[in-house]
């Protein structure tokens, strides 16, 4: 009798996101005449940079004739980007970061996903709540985690995130083997300090930690103070994954390019304690289980950093702080509570009732998506999330759509 893994059962009935898109089907099923204005999920909605589709094209183009064909490339990413990567994201800011330690992907998500595969079952886990969800649930299907209960997961650690600590945790007061941190952050849209990310890669070091940091929304920082990448923090090196996307700066949500840098100093122990460095690991599990981003697609990611995919990058990052930006005066004149659109395309707004409840009354009334903190987590209850990938535009007219109906 084939048996499953029931890991899987101790999952919330469904997936955030999911739940988000069956209750919206289901108001604009019956209301088909009503247009609906989606500030919930962070899908980008603009077109990716003219430098890239130009890179795309060529690259499509090359692979229709023999002789620029090519068949599978390298596991880990074709050096041309991996290179550019290095150079551009961390070493220009004064990371060490090398080539050979950025391993190219088809999404952060699936990255920050599948590295806890690489870490022993026993591991004590440490998540921020709220918190994207993909942290949590793949641990739970690991096998990580006791039962849902009170809503939370047995045997992780929380790390709260409230308006009382700014929504950048407190360090745990117990012991832990492996950190979730993201900044800026999913879905409170606050930011860490070079001196707060010290303070957890000291702490790391100190536990025989390592730090997995998702800096999927680094290009929305607009505060020349706030680190990019947490190799800008002494040490980092021997204590942190970091993961990156091009989802969100260059538009490649449909396009499906991202990396994941693991330093060679970085280590984690056998039972025998000898040291193992994590970068071979998962090297050898990106070999096993992935073939590669396609040819094309990586050429359209270095052209990202293109003289002329700079600027196109940044007018798109532009454009998505202008609308967190109107979002955040809205919320404000309406006398809400909120965090993010600082340096963040999203805007965590205290509602001061049930998320879902807000959802809904936001979506019945105004025809307006949200994303319902409480999806996040326990400490994300009364919060909802709006986010600024929309047009202009649409981001006015939901702003007045809910100024209406909370009138």
């Amino acid at each position: 009798m084939l048996k499953i893994n029931e890991s899987y059962l101790k999952l919330q009935a469904s997936y955030l996101f999911s739940d988000i898109a069956g209750r919206v089907k289901k108001f604009e099923d019956a209301n088909p005449d009503k247009d609906v204005i989606k500030l919930g999920i962070g899908d980008v909605t603009r077109a990716l940079p003219a430098a890239c589709v130009s890179a795309f094209h060529k690259a499509v183009d090359e692979m229709a004739t023999d002789t620029g064909f090519r068949g599978y490339g390298p596991e880990q990413g074709y050096p041309f980007l991996r290179e550019a990567i290095a150079k551009n994201d961390f070493q220009a800011r004064g990371a060490e970061v090398n080539a050979d330690e950025i391993f190219v992907s088809d999404g952060a998500k699936c990255d920050s996903g599948n590295i806890q595969e690489l870490f022993s079952l026993d591991s004590k886990i440490a998540i921020p709540d709220p918190v994207y969800p993909v942290y949590i649930d793949t641990n739970v299907m690991a096998g990580r985690t006791g039962n849902f209960e009170d809503g939370r997961f047995q045997g992780i650690v929380y790390l709260d995130s409230t308006r009382e600590n700014n929504y950048v945790p407190d360090l745990p007061t117990e012991a832990v083997d492996l950190i979730y941190l993201c900044f800026p952050n999913n879905p409170t849209g606050s930011t860490a300090s070079k001196e707060q990310l010290k303070t957890w890669v000291d702490y790391a070091r100190d536990n025989k930690a390592v730090i997995l940091f998702d800096a999927a929304y680094e290009a929305f920082i607009r505060d020349d103070a706030l680190p990019h990448s947490i190799y800008e923090i002494e040490g980092a090196r021997e204590v942190a994954i970091e993961f990156r996307s091009f989802s969100k700066n260059g538009g490649f949500t449909g396009t499906r390019c991202a990396y994941t840098v693991v330093p060679k100093e970085c280590m984690a122990w056998d039972t025998a304690g000898n040291k193992q460095p994590i970068h071979s690991l998962w090297n050898r599990r990106h070999c096993t289980k992935f073939n590669g981003v396609s040819y094309p697609v990586q050429r359209a990611a270095e052209a990202i950093y293109s003289d002329a995919g700079k600027g196109q990058v940044q007018e798109l990052v532009s454009s998505y702080l202008e609308n967190a930006d109107l979002i955040a005066g809205a919320v404000k004149e309406l006398g809400f509570d909120y965090a993010g659109a600082a340096n963040s395309p999203y805007v965590w707004i205290w509602g001061d009732r049930d998320s879902w409840d807000f959802f809904d009354m936001l979506l019945n009334e105004a025809g307006v998506v949200c994303t319902p903190g409480a999806g996040f987590g326990k400490c994300g209850q009364g919060y909802i999330r709006l986010s600024a990938f929309n047009s202009r535009e649409n981001v006015i007219q939901a702003m007045e759509r809910i100024k209406t109906a909370l009138a």
